[in-house]
């Protein structure tokens, strides 16, 4: 049984290891083409380690869309997008944005997302664990029927408002401004999350790591038949038994003194040997 568990186990982490090799060697397919500046520290460290890579990620941004009239719902590979900042934006970028609007227009702020490949489902629950703990509540894993186990980090701090709709402008420029303000500081507090989630990364990693080099081998049965504990146990057994000889030895050879000596005064009732019990007590 064990057999197969290391066989099965040796499989996952080739697969794992090829997995990796072809994510990283993958290009980034995002409208940007790269990691965003905001999260290029975390992505890095997470794929410097043998345990995780990352499949996609965006540092948060604030995004004005411009979607069909007749759809109840907003795809993005059915809009146009008007404007999009991965910083904090101006008041003027997104009046200027809403201005092309020919649809209905949507104001939305979406906060950092990353989504992690783990080699191991105890790697996963120790992502998931950093992300609950810095902030990211809407955070969880899955487990895929290939073996694939992701750790999606996300959080419900966004932003979703409609600023116009069939082209024509719903609300006032003061009102804009004022979303505008929202937004940013939505970007704010997000950018405060990722800081704290890349520093509990580091300080979780960093334990992980320490725990595993504190974990001593168990010692060879040959390093414990010559432990120095062992030697002096066996030593002392020695000298317990030799001790326990010489002792049996004495006792047998006073008991055939006393006999002889009981032979030869066998009549005479003032004798002055010991009795044999007594003469015992010396020896014990």
């Amino acid at each position: 049984m064990n057999s197969v568990v290391t066989v099965t186990g040796s499989v996952m982490e080739k697969t794992f290891r090829q997995w990796k090799k072809q994510s990283l060697n993958k290009l980034d397919h995002s409208k940007k083409g790269t990691v965003d500046e905001d999260i290029q520290h975390v992505v890095s460290l997470l794929n410097s380690r043998e345990e995780y890579f990352t499949t996609s990620s965006c540092s948060g941004r604030i995004v004005l869309i411009d979607g069909a009239a007749d759809r109840s719902d907003v795809q993005k590979q059915d809009c146009v997008w008007l404007f999009v900042s991965h910083h904090k934006c101006q008041p003027e970028d997104v009046i200027s944005g809403v201005s092309r609007s020919d649809g209905d227009a949507v104001l939305k702020f979406e906060p950092f997302v990353l989504h992690v490949q783990c080699r191991r489902l105890e790697d996963a629950q120790l992502m998931h664990f950093v992300a609950i703990n810095s902030g990211f509540r809407n955070s969880g894993l899955t487990v895929g029927k290939t073996g694939k186990i992701i750790t999606a980090v996300r959080s419900t701090h966004g932003l979703e408002v409609p600023l116009s709709h069939e082209g024509k402008l719903l609300v006032e420029h003061e009102y804009i401004h004022f979303l505008t303000q929202i937004a940013n500081q939505k970007m704010e507090e997000n950018l405060r999350r990722i800081d704290r989630f890349y520093q509990n990364l580091q300080s979780a990693l960093s334990a992980e790591k320490l725990q595993k080099l504190q974990i001593p081998d168990p010692p060879a049965s040959q390093e414990l038949q010559d432990s120095p504990h062992s030697l002096e146990t066996e030593k002392g057994e020695s000298e317990e038994k030799e001790k326990k000889k010489k002792t049996s030895v004495y006792k047998r050879r006073r008991k055939r003194e006393q006999h002889r000596q009981t032979d030869c005064c066998h009549g005479d009732g003032s004798s002055s040997v010991s009795e044999p019990d007594q003469s015992l007590d010396l020896f014990t």
